[in-house]
């Protein structure tokens, strides 16, 4: 069985300059990560054959690079524990981001880092999130009646959540958890799942976050909810995206204007129009945008920072499937190039399961004391057992295992996908196009003008008690089913969602859905 980069060891992140050459530039890409923080004391990097697979070089050169490093004092390798990052590398690390922070909080729009003892305003309302069993990141609302197989994105496989693990974990995380585990505490949640992300986040997704700027939340929705109370104004959102998104962010005290989008991701070009002039945040998702799936084009990234820089507006990074790339190694976060102007907000809902209702905001410094004072008002603090716990799943890279397990999971399903729809009862496809299909747990077909209408396909599904996402209700003017072919139409297959064993029946429904007569 050929060796895939996501099956191997624990995740790091890493971008090498081919230009500098294989081993130098390694070296380089190790010493930054060591250097701004994303590589924290005591981390435990991947083997040399797991690097050397994850990166596509050889062996030795990865042996020489680390041996250099270890040289330098910047890493340290213990027979029978791997190679770590140094605890002096580390502090010298830390002492330069402090001064940094130090610096950003001397500016004029810095705001205190803790939340006042005594509130003296009153809490401004989150719009409700959903009622019954709804599940408040599905798109488009809840359907009229059950069906019996499901493409519909928005979940992982729920019957793969890592039950014994978890519950292992849950056991020695409240083994070892003090009293005040039970108690009231920071509003930004337990230090020791904020400790863990900050070390996770670094390695895997090239986020620099210290534990003091995350908070965390009870979901992606209140993450957005609190950042509409905080920032007001006129945010910038992608077009199509979740329209429960837009609603909890107007709801929340902000005017939200589209940013279409395309096959190279959001249109960032825009923000410089006189449309968006009036903008202060821009709200995207870079790594896989929902529902088109494409990735954020590189010179747009740069871009995107650039305006972010320029007039000390904002970005805000919806990373919720940033894990689950498939033929390379995962895009890492726009957060790392500007870490001073990105709100990176992640989440467990996709990894793991919305139900553990755990999600994490990195924030620029300036807005860490706004933003856990509106936490505060909103409910003061999220549930700590499920934090101490997750906390523990991390740090014993029980995380990364079981992100490893789903992610080849998941890339089985989606080739499957795709090699059915190739061909529809045994004809070669037509009519329509499959994108979006190189990361996440969702894949777009696009419907071509000349055949099915999205209309149709939701109907014909229905008949065969298929459920599908149409792209029409995603847009935040809704036109499910315009026919002046002002927008493209297509449907959202939510591949990561059946059971293993409902998977094979859900496609075999879709395919003959998309069969002509």
């Amino acid at each position: 069985m050929a060796e895939y980069w996501s099956t191997l060891d624990v995740d790091l992140h890493l971008s090498v300059d081919p230009a500098s050459g294989r081993r130098v530039g390694l070296e380089q890409a190790l010493r930054e990560a060591v250097r701004d923080g994303r590589l924290a004391a005591g981390t435990r990097l991947p083997s040399t054959r797991t690097l050397a697979v994850e990166l596509g070089l050889a062996r030795g050169t990865v042996s020489a690079a680390y041996d250099q490093l270890v040289a330098e004092g910047q890493l340290v390798a213990v027979r029978g524990s791997g190679t770590r990052v140094a605890e002096a590398a580390a502090r010298g690390a830390a002492g330069a981001a402090g001064a940094a922070g130090a610096a950003e909080r001397g500016s004029p729009r810095a705001a205190p880092a803790t939340a006042p003892a005594h509130p003296t305003t009153p809490a401004l309302s989150i719009a409700p999130l959903g009622s019954g069993g709804e599940s408040v990141n599905r798109p488009g609302g809840a359907q009229a009646r059950p069906f019996a197989l499901s493409l519909r994105p928005g979940t992982p496989d729920l019957s793969h959540f890592p039950r014994a693990a978890w519950l292992r974990a849950s056991r020695r995380a409240l083994n070892a958890a003090p009293n005040d585990v039970f108690g009231y505490g920071d509003p930004r949640g337990r230090v020791e799942l904020r400790r863990a992300l900050a070390e996770y986040l670094g390695r895997a997704r090239g986020v620099l976050a210290d534990p003091e700027r995350i908070v965390i939340v009870s979901g992606a929705v209140q993450g957005l909810a609190l950042l509409g109370q905080v920032l007001g104004g006129v945010v910038a959102m992608e077009d199509p995206y979740i329209p429960l998104f837009h609603d909890v962010v107007r709801a929340n005290g902000a005017q939200v204007l589209p940013l279409p989008v395309d096959d190279d991701g959001a249109r960032v070009d825009l923000l410089s129009g006189r449309r968006y002039r009036d903008v202060e945040a821009a709200i995207v998702t870079p790594s896989h945008q929902y529902p088109i799936g494409s990735t954020l084009h590189p010179a747009r990234r740069q871009a995107l920072v650039e305006w972010a820089r320029d007039d000390r507006r904002l970005i805000v990074e919806d990373d919720y499937d940033g894990e689950f790339r498939y033929d390379r190694q995962p895009v890492g976060a726009v957060q790392g190039m500007a870490p001073d102007r990105t709100v990176y907000l992640g989440t467990a809902s996709k990894t793991l399961g919305p139900g553990i209702r755990l999600a994490w905001m990195v924030l620029p410094e300036h807005l860490i004391g706004p933003v856990t004072e509106a936490k505060l008002y909103a409910d003061h603090q999220s549930e700590a057992l499920g934090q101490v716990t997750l906390a523990e799943f991390i740090t014993s890279h029980d995380y990364d295992r079981h992100v490893r397990a789903a992610r080849l999971r998941y890339r089985r399903r989606r080739d499957l996908l795709a090699e059915r729809l190739h061909t529809r009862a045994g004809r070669p496809a037509a009519g329509f196009a499959l994108g979006g299909i190189a990361a996440g747990l969702h894949a777009l077909v696009r419907l071509e003008p000349a055949g099915m209408s999205e209309e149709e396909v939701l109907r014909r599904a229905a008949e065969f008690d298929l459920e599908l996402e149409g792209l029409g209700g995603l847009w935040h003017t809704p036109n499910a089913f315009a026919s002046s072919g002002a927008r493209p139409q297509g449907i959202v297959v939510g591949f990561g969602s059946p059971t293993e064993a409902a998977y094979p029946r859900a496609l075999d429904a879709l395919v003959r859905t998309l069969s002509w007569r």
